[in-house]
């Protein structure tokens, strides 16, 4: 069932994609929001609670409607677990801003594609040269493809392997926006976040992130050219070491490896300036490391295409394998 699942609801998500701050996902965000404002209160364990509170109901409620509809008829479990997937997964929810810069790019507006690149992630980019524009254009990109795409799909099917239905792709998703939103919150000035809350959120999405990360930059190095993969991940790891980083860069940052040597891309460096009131810098992860490969160019978008759309493949392929497996057995 989990495979059929996950290809109708990217089907469906490719057809008919979200709208940005669609209705349907208003009412955990809001959720999310609440719990913050009304049980940070400036120690740690006021900042698990508020976390727990955040996700907990959410992926506790996934699980119960799943199993009860399974009860009244697996058919509508299966729709159930298609809505969900279709709420917490897809490439539509973010791949508008990189086709709007690609094709900024492709025309010669390296200005649009500045101020696209800027409305997307929040951040000044009005100095940016081409190919630093392109750098960053990819790690953005790939990382999102990473959080609404490849996360959400390993952390649904290890769940959904276990009886749980969509509590996976819940507890993912929901993770991923507390910890980017309250960080956000926390940069602005006037906001009542406290460090306390962004510490408990960012500890929670790096454990949840850990493995699906890994996970990424394997698909990467499969689908793209395996040994300088792994040879750009070693030598991240390797910098990593000697940078005290936090286990969401660190997530992050192998993702952003693998991707370099499996297209062969020079990426990391510099961070750009958020152009939030207070805040010093994105949450980008790559300014300690620089690997090697080409510099970034615009033929490499189109490749970060391919990169990814063969990973999706790969997933589907595997998730179908191991259902056939599943039947067979």
């Amino acid at each position: 069932m989990s495979f059929v699942a996950v290809l109708v609801a990217l089907i469906l998500e490719q057809a008919r994609p979200l709208t940005q701050g669609a209705w349907l996902q208003a009412g955990p965000r809001r959720w999310v929001r609440m719990a913050g404002r009304n049980l940070d209160a400036g120690l740690s364990h006021h900042g698990w609670l508020a976390w727990s509170v955040a996700v907990v109901p959410w992926v506790v409620l996934a699980v119960a409607l799943h199993h009860l509809l399974w009860w009244v008829h697996p058919m509508f479990a299966f729709v159930w677990n298609i809505a969900v997937l279709y709420l917490t997964l897809g490439f539509r929810q973010f791949s508008h801003h990189f086709t709007a810069i690609r094709d900024a790019l492709e025309l010669g507006d390296e200005a649009l594609a500045r101020s696209e690149l800027a409305r997307w992630q929040r951040v000044d980019a009005a100095a940016l040269p081409r190919g630093e524009l392109v750098r960053h254009v990819i790690e953005y990109s790939v990382l999102a493809a990473h959080r609404h795409v490849f996360g959400v799909l390993a952390w649904y099917c290890v769940l959904a392997a276990f009886g749980l239905g969509p509590a996976g792709a819940v507890i993912y998703r929901l993770s991923d926006y507390a910890f980017r939103y309250w960080t956000y919150k926390s940069r602005q000035i006037g906001e009542a976040v406290s460090p306390a809350l962004v510490t408990a959120a960012d500890r929670a999405w790096g454990l949840i992130d850990y493995l699906p990360s890994r996970a990424t930059a394997i698909a990467f190095a499969i689908v793209g050219s395996f040994e300088e993969a792994v040879d750009s991940w070693r030598q991240c790891h390797v910098g990593m070491a000697a940078a005290d980083l936090s286990r969401v860069q660190r997530n992050e940052a192998t993702v952003v490896a693998a991707t370099a040597g499996a297209l062969n891309v020079q990426l990391g460096g510099a961070q750009l300036r958020s152009m939030s009131a207070d805040a010093a810098q994105s949450l980008e992860p790559s300014a300690f490391m620089a690997t090697v490969g080409r510099p970034p160019e615009s033929a490499h978008l189109r490749s970060v295409v391919g990169l990814v759309w063969r990973a999706v493949v790969l997933w589907i392929v595997m998730l179908a394998l191991l259902t056939l497996a599943r039947l067979l057995g």
